[in-house]
């Protein structure tokens, strides 16, 4: 089984980091996706948009993305929650290389997704507020991404684990991720 780890956190210091690593130390074989180091750029340009309906692309990080994931059986994406959503460099991932004829084809209206290699999606997400409160009254940032997005993209077997409180207390951070390294 081939893992691929997705990390779109600028701090190298941050729990997002410490998360990459402790589950390096699982999967030692992964592949790292890491768009800040890889000097991503998540804006959708006149270039990229010319091509977009072709489901074609400009950013050579693109072609590489996109051959990472046609060979991935397990995609974990790991990301902070930033006003209450996913930081631009992860939209804007989504964006640019989940393109047609890659991640989806359009038959009769309808989005057939194409990526259904990958047979577990795990998206692992920190920040100040609980997931409780993401869920109730924030809007559920990970709610479209799970229930919608990456399900038209074929993805069926989508998990979620957020870390509220992550600036609180470092033992309690330890421990979850211990807890979460163990389901993941």
């Amino acid at each position: 089984m081939q893992t691929t780890l997705l990390i779109g956190h600028p701090y190298d210091k941050s729990f997002n980091h410490v998360i990459l690593a402790k589950l390096l130390e699982r999967h030692p074989s992964a592949t790292v996706i890491n768009l800040v180091a890889d000097g991503f750029n998540p804006a959708m340009l006149a270039d990229d948009l010319a091509l977009f309906s072709k489901g074609a692309y400009a950013d050579p990080l693109v072609g590489k993305y996109q051959e990472i994931l046609s060979q991935t059986d397990k995609l974990i994406i790991i990301a902070p929650i930033w006003w209450y959503g996913l930081p631009a460099i992860i939209k804007g991932f989504f964006d640019k290389v989940m393109l047609k004829n890659f991640a989806y084809t359009e038959v009769n209206g309808r989005l057939v997704g194409q990526l259904t290699h990958i047979k577990e999606t795990v998206i692992i997400t920190t920040g100040i507020a609980p997931a409780i409160y993401l869920r109730l009254f924030a809007g559920h940032p990970i709610g479209a991404l799970k229930k919608r997005i990456l399900k038209d993209m074929g993805l069926k077997q989508v998990k979620w684990f957020h870390k509220g409180n992550v600036t609180k207390s470092a033992a309690n951070n330890k421990k979850w991720l211990g807890a979460v390294a163990k389901k993941v």
